[in-house]
């Protein structure tokens, strides 16, 4: 995709649609990511839809370099006492367009990973738009798990899409969704369970490991 921003706006706008109808439990559902509740999960987003290069530079140095820690950091200063407050720090982003040191495409894989970080724990779900899943997922591949890619889980497998016209790598078969691909490609393990072919159980096994 040339301009990600309108498809970024777009997510942005159909999760706080989702947002708005939770209970404050609901709120604080575990996510899919360990350790984080759905209110977590906006947090970050939120914190990381304000993060310019600079700020990123800035931010990064205070958290002693420490990748983690700058997340965690993140999502503490974001997350408000009272879930609805977070909500608004979300729609006054609505338009952001400033990115972290990271492609732009980064932006779609956030976006759409960690809405479904939040939307499966709660049961809900969204057809996202092909080419966004697509564009999110080309760059998982190529990007290292150091840099929060998937490039290491998917070597030497061939990803085909059931639903789409994509296929990437060589090797053993992983056939499914655009949206399961990509999501174990992030490193999502539940996924796993709706793809098939001859590469699934290493995938599955990586997975796995990445989990310890």
């Amino acid at each position: 995709m040339k301009d990600v921003w309108p498809a970024v706006r777009a997510e942005r706008s159909a999760l706080i649609t989702d947002l708005a109808g939770l209970t404050d439990q609901q709120w604080e559902t575990p996510s899919l990511c360990a350790g984080w509740s759905v209110h977590d999960v906006v947090a970050h987003i939120v914190a990381s839809a304000k993060t310019s290069k600079l700020g990123f530079a800035w931010e990064f140095a205070r958290a002693r370099f420490d990748f983690d820690r700058f997340t965690a950091e993140g999502v503490e200063r974001e997350r408000a006492e009272r879930p609805a407050e977070t909500l608004d720090r979300l729609r006054a982003v609505l338009d952001r367009t400033v990115s972290p040191p990271a492609p732009a495409d980064s932006r779609l894989v956030e976006m759409i990973v960690h809405g479904e970080d939040i939307r499966r724990p709660l049961g809900l779900s969204r057809a996202y738009p092909q080419e966004a899943v697509a564009d999110a997922l080309r760059l998982q591949i190529r990007t290292s798990e150091g840099f929060g890619g998937g490039k290491e889980l998917v070597a030497g497998l061939a990803l085909v899409a059931d639903d789409a016209d994509f296929t990437a790598g060589t090797g053993p078969e992983v056939r499914g969704s655009l949206l399961a691909l990509l999501l174990v490609a992030s490193g999502r393990e539940v996924a796993a369970v709706e793809l098939r072919g001859s590469g699934v159980g290493t995938l599955r096994e990586r997975l796995a490991n990445l989990a310890r």
